[in-house]
């Protein structure tokens, strides 16, 4: 009863959100979009998309997109005060990791692309119309 109750769940989730179970089967895409608006949880965040990259080492291609929204954008500044996400985002870029800065958080922390480490791409519209567009577009929704 359960696992019914779970999968239910799932599938409803996944349909309200444009993806189908079937997106995820075995061979299927793989497109994720994290959602980052909690300056705690930016080393969890972080540290589950490098597992979802582990989990494709073996060849399997997977999309992964990161949303950044408020506070914590100001962490991925350029500068000493960004040591901590700087490098483990570069490294995540490197993988594949498109970074996203929500327009209306940059503007309120008057920031500029420039300001970011590299790899952010602006979410013009703004941060949660950007996790929307991605989500229609089949991605699958995970917020740390």
């Amino acid at each position: 009863m359960m696992l019914r109750r779970n999968f239910l769940k799932w599938t409803t989730l996944a349909a309200a959100c444009g993806a189908s179970p079937a997106a995820y089967a075995e061979g299927g895409e793989n497109k994720v979009v994290y959602h980052l608006d909690d300056r705690e949880k930016i080393a969890m965040a972080l540290g589950n998309i490098q597992n979802h990259f582990n989990a494709f080492s073996d060849g399997g291609r997977v999309d992964i997109a990161l949303v950044v929204i408020g506070e914590p954008l100001g962490d991925f500044r350029l500068g000493a005060d960004a040591e901590r996400t700087t490098p483990k985002l570069r490294g995540l870029v490197d993988k594949g990791l498109t970074p996203y800065a929500c327009a209306n958080t940059m503007a309120w922390l008057k920031l500029t692309l420039a300001d970011l480490a590299p790899g952010f791409q602006i979410a013009e519209k703004g941060g949660v119309v950007k996790l929307a567009e991605l989500q229609r577009r089949g991605y699958a929704y995970i917020r740390p």
